[in-house]
């Protein structure tokens, strides 16, 4: 086998690869050993079929397609392991000889990684981050805190507001008409939550249990039910019971008792301390992100398609893996939205071309300092990955060898120029 390139423009390269005619001859033979119990004819038992009566009869290329196709599939990641040049997509196959007899060549165009013209570290500038907490911050994770430890307890003697649970029955109709999916009974609905048509929740607020009420709502113009989509529409609701949320009292004794504190003032503290944590971490990758898109502003480089599309196929894919999580696939996702793949890959693709700049410019700034990766800081990265997922060292350093290591090796260099790069930000 050999592979010989020519650089192209638009950073796409066309790799020739050339498999040795023996090669070719062998791979037609496993073509005809895979495909043999397919062909059938007098005089001969089902899969004795000579492979030269074969190809005498439908000619010498009814194997050249399987066979192409499984040399391509052994040969092309084979070959360009060793390529000095960044491959960044697929590649697409274009077979230039397939002759019995002769050498088999294809050949592969590819996009490359394309070269970065950095912007000036030191013109990156940021709007100001807020990193500090507020007194209400600290209530409002307070209230969090005690909602978690509510009751909720039935009303009758007063009409329902805001933050209520109401329990409804309802049925919706359209010009007099009921439609499809517009009814519920003993429906629990918290008030303000926004979780149904806008204005239907106001419209329950004032009303006691055991009323009958309409509703009179509109749907959106962008209603996932198309003929719904702007309809006025009335619902005919009971209010079946009520209940209102009931905070403890935040006191030494609650305190005590729920939490490692003894007193409100030791529990305030605390809540405090740890927003201010969580507001420095995340005020430091705001910052990371603010700086690095800027730095793309300021940077120059030509993306090609293709680089772009591999991007795209890969986020679809990624959201695909999700939804298999959650018992769902691509497909019946696709089917509940009314969308295509292309229509996802079309919605995908300008977040793809950020993802590829901003690594793009992670990876030239890394390059540009020279960042090196010591094998202390692949070990301290190891350790804190085994107490991430309660593993032994030894069995992380187990896993974590050959191309997996050099990953991790590469991860920590980009997060070095990552830090790098915000430290190079002006807030304004």
């Amino acid at each position: 086998m050999s592979l010989s390139y020519e650089k192209l423009e638009g950073n796409m390269a066309a790799l020739t690869i050339t498999v040795a005619a023996e090669e070719f001859k062998n791979a037609c033979v496993e073509a005809y050993n895979k495909n043999k119990n397919k062909f059938q004819f007098d005089g001969f038992r089902k899969g004795r079929v000579p492979m030269a009566f074969i190809e005498k009869t439908y000619g010498p290329a009814v194997f050249y397609e399987d066979a192409a196709n499984d040399l391509i599939n052994k040969t092309y990641f084979a070959e360009i392991k060793d390529c000095d040049l960044d491959i960044v997509s697929n590649p697409e196959i274009e077979v230039k000889q397939v002759e019995k007899g002769k050498d088999f060549i294809y050949k592969a165009t590819v996009a490359v990684k394309p070269p970065v013209e950095l912007g000036d570290l030191s013109k990156i500038e940021i709007e100001k981050i807020e990193k500090d907490v507020t007194d209400e911050d600290v209530e409002k994770e307070i209230q969090r805190k005690l909602k978690e430890n509510s009751t909720k307890n039935e009303v009758t003697d007063r009409p329902a507001k805001l933050e209520d649970e109401a329990t409804i029955n309802f049925e919706g109709f359209v010009d007099g008409v009921a439609f499809e999916g517009g009814k519920g009974e003993k429906y629990p609905l918290v008030l303000g939550s926004g979780s149904f048509i806008p204005g239907f929740e106001d419209q329950i607020v004032g009303h006691s249990v055991g009323e009958s009420f309409d509703v009179n709502v509109t749907f959106p113009e962008k209603y996932q039910a198309e003929d719904l989509a702007g309809k006025d529409a009335v619902f005919k609701c009971d209010l079946v019971a009520l209940k209102e949320t009931v905070l403890p009292t935040l006191d030494d004794e609650y305190v005590s008792d729920t939490t490692d504190f003894e007193t409100v003032d030791e529990f305030k503290a605390d809540v405090r301390k740890t927003l201010e944590e969580r507001k420095a971490e995340y005020a430091e990758r705001q910052k990371e992100d603010k700086a690095i898109d800027k730095l793309v502003e300021l940077s120059s480089m030509e993306l090609p398609d293709a680089m772009i599309k591999f991007q795209q196929q890969k986020m679809v894919d990624e959201f695909g893996q999700q939804l298999m999580y959650q018992g769902m696939n691509l497909d019946q996702y696709l089917n509940m939205t009314a969308q295509t793949r292309d229509d996802m890959l079309d919605q995908v693709r300008p977040e793809a071309e950020r993802r590829i700049k901003k690594s793009l410019v992670i990876e030239a700034v890394a390059e540009a300092q020279k960042f090196e990766v010591s094998d202390d800081e692949v070990n301290e990265e190891m350790e804190k990955l085994a107490k991430q997922y309660q593993m032994d060292i030894e069995k992380i350093k187990e896993i974590m060898s050959g191309d997996q290591l050099e990953n991790l090796r590469q991860d920590i260099k980009m997060q070095k120029s990552i830090k790098y790069i915000a430290e190079q930000a002006k807030e304004v």
